[in-house]
């Protein structure tokens, strides 16, 4: 199910989805989200490109005033269609939580039928494969490790916990290429790599705050289960304090600065990324994994890409990215900052947020330049 080259909406296209089904006083009814996709018919992937309009869930269109209707197609002709995608939140660990991937007071979701009954059953192939392998014992990634394999519990100490995703260093000194090439320099420093929301608290951790594996959650404790201190983090944009229609979200990424004998790139139970994509290269239907706290390891494809959704954070607000892929549901609360890469370890993005049908991943194409780390040395 591999999709069309070149995953982005038509500028024509961003600006109307913007202005038309996420306008700032009215947006339409249900509406969270738009991205880069294929049109569906009858539950099934048409394979035509399509701009995709997430909902939280569907509505009988005879239902609908006629302002809350997302037309056929685009102005410039494009097709739509519509997913109900449920209530995306950030994937930090909930303490109370309800169903899978949605905190517990914002009650449950089903789903609309066909088409998100066919994105869960798009990973399947893959783990049919895959039984042979066993499975992991539950308990065993919310555990204390040393060196710390990725994929498993960490966090601030001001938090639950979320998963070490993996280590990056700093671009080499000398690097005059983009990725650096062979033999020039030696990394000046190591970090952990996680979201802001699992190492900064949304913004609100000090730098250098301890940051503990296992997470707190899981019974990490400061100093004894200290790992890394928080050394630096994008800033995330929150509605209220900042209205929707001005944020400018791409990552929810920080890290933590490390010692190279305490933690390793080695993803538990899947290997070590040995390359990473660009965007440009990502594309609908591609199959992805993952190793998590929660859920350990899991199996998906891409469902859409360059898409604007809407994320909620509970008290620190709600926040609008941008750029982003959206899978089929690999993750569950506490398995935000999980590295995911293609099935032969090439590293495409960082989960942060995520629902009962899709999960949200950022870039690690621009993850990587945010944060001036290196993750893997070849460009895949």
């Amino acid at each position: 199910m591999r999709g069309p080259t070149g995953g982005q909406i038509s500028d024509s296209s961003r600006q109307q989805a913007t202005s038309d089904f996420m306008r700032p006083q009215s947006p339409l009814a249900n509406v969270v989200g738009f991205g880069h996709g294929m049109k569906w018919t009858d539950g099934r992937p048409t394979g035509e490109q399509a701009v995709v309009v997430f909902v939280t869930q569907k509505v009988p269109e005879s239902m609908l005033p006629e302002r809350d209707v997302v037309p056929q197609q685009m102005d410039d002709g494009t097709p739509t269609d519509v997913i109900a995608v449920g209530h995306v939140s950030a994937q930090r660990h909930q303490q109370q939580r309800g169903q899978r991937g949605v905190p517990a007071q914002e009650g449950s979701y089903r789903g609309d039928g066909n088409v998100s009954e066919q994105l869960a059953q798009l990973s399947q192939p893959m783990l049919e494969e895959l039984r042979e392998l066993g499975s992991l014992e539950p308990q065993t990634l919310k555990r204390r490790m040393r060196p710390a394999p990725s994929g498993i519990s960490v966090g601030n100490v001001r938090v639950t916990a979320g998963t070490l995703g993996s280590v990056v260093y700093d671009f080499l000194p000398g690097a005059t290429t983009d990725p650096p090439g062979p033999g020039l320099g030696t990394p000046s420093a190591f970090y952990i790599l996680s979201n802001n929301h699992v190492l900064a608290d949304c913004n609100r951790a000090p730098q250098g705050s301890a940051i503990v594996q296992p997470g707190v959650f899981d019974g990490g404790q400061d100093p004894a289960d200290r790992i890394a201190t928080l050394d630096r983090f994008i800033t995330v944009q929150f509605a209220p304090q900042m209205p929707l229609e001005r944020q400018n979200n791409i990552v929810d990424a920080a890290l933590g600065k490390v010692e190279f004998q305490d933690a390793t790139r080695e993803q538990y139970f899947s290997g070590t990324p040995r390359a990473w994509r660009r965007k440009s290269n990502v594309a609908v239907g591609d199959q992805v994994k993952k190793t998590g706290r929660t859920t350990n390891i899991s199996f998906g494809r891409i469902i859409a890409t360059d898409a604007t959704i809407d994320v909620n954070y509970g008290t620190a607000g709600t926040a609008r990215f941008k750029d982003q892929i959206l899978t089929t549901n690999i993750s569950a609360g506490g398995d935000s900052g999980s590295l995911v890469t293609s099935p032969d370890n090439v590293a495409l993005g960082l989960l942060f947020a995520g629902s009962t049908v899709v999960t949200v991943v950022n870039h690690i194409e621009n993850v990587r330049a945010l944060l001036r780390v290196e993750i893997a040395e070849q460009l895949a």
